[in-house]
C-alpha cells in the first residue's frame, strides 16, 4: 500500500509540474498573441520568449494550435470554475445577473490577453478545438440567459433572453479594448455604471412585454 501511495504521489507531481510548464508557456504564448498576433507569432518567438527550445515546446505542445487551446480551454475554466455554486447562493436574479456582469468584468481584467485571445483568435483553430471552446462558452452564456429568464419571470423567449446575454457579455468585452486600469475610472466604477444602464434598460424592455 505504501510503495502504490509513493508511486500515486510521484505521478501526481508529474502532472502538476507538467501543468506549471504547460500554464507558464501559455502565459507567454497569450501575451505575444496579443502583442503581434496569432499568425504573425511563431514557435520560435514563443520559445525564446519562455527561454526554452522548441523542443521542449513540442513536449508539452504539438502545434501552435494546440498553444491557443490550451490558453483558451484554461480561460473558459477561469469563467465558469465556481460560478454555478456561487449563483446557487444568490436568491433574486437582478443580483445574479450583477454578480455575473462584475465577475466577468474583473477575471477578463485579471487575464486580459488570455481573454482578448478568445474574443480574436477563437477562429484560428481547428474545427474540434473551436467546438469544445464553443460548447464551454454556450455552458457559461446560459447561466445568464437562466438568470435574465427568471428576470422577466418567464414572459421573454428564451430566444430573446440569450440574446439579451450576448448583448452584455458584448459590451463588458468591449469595455477591455479602451479601459485603462491606471486611469481615473476604476473597473468597480465603470462596472456599476454599465449595470445600471444595463439594467435600466432591460426593466423598461420587462415593462413594456
Amino acid at each position: 500500500m505504501e510503495r502504490h501511495s509513493v508511486i500515486e504521489k510521484n505521478g501526481e507531481d508529474s502532472k502538476n509540474k507538467e501543468f506549471k510548464r504547460k500554464n507558464s508557456i501559455g502565459i507567454v504564448a497569450a501575451r505575444l498573441f496579443d502583442k503581434k498576433g496569432y499568425l504573425e507569432t511563431s514557435l520560435k518567438d514563443i520559445s525564446t520568449e519562455v527561454k526554452l527550445s522548441k523542443g521542449c515546446i513540442y513536449h508539452y505542445f504539438t502545434s501552435k494550435h494546440e498553444i491557443l487551446y490550451f490558453i483558451l480551454d484554461a480561460y473558459m475554466d477561469h469563467l465558469l470554475g465556481g460560478l454555478e455554486e456561487e449563483l446557487g447562493n444568490i436568491a433574486d436574479n437582478s443580483s445574479k445577473i450583477k454578480h455575473i456582469m462584475f465577475r466577468h468584468l474583473m477575471l477578463y481584467n485579471n487575464k486580459v490577453p488570455e481573454a482578448r485571445a478568445i474574443l480574436v483568435d477563437a477562429n484560428n483553430l481547428p474545427e474540434e478545438y473551436y467546438k469544445a471552446i464553443a460548447f464551454k462558452q454556450k455552458k457559461y452564456a446560459q447561466l445568464l440567459t437562466d438568470a435574465l429568464s427568471g428576470f422577466f419571470d418567464g414572459r421573454m423567449p428564451v430566444e430573446k433572453s440569450r440574446a439579451i446575454s450576448y448583448i452584455l457579455f458584448g459590451m463588458s468585452n468591449s469595455i477591455m479594448h479602451w479601459h485603462n486600469p491606471d486611469g481615473p475610472i476604476k473597473l468597480e466604477e465603470l462596472s456599476e455604471i454599465c449595470y445600471d444602464l444595463f439594467m435600466n434598460g432591460i426593466t423598461h424592455y420587462k415593462n413594456n412585454i
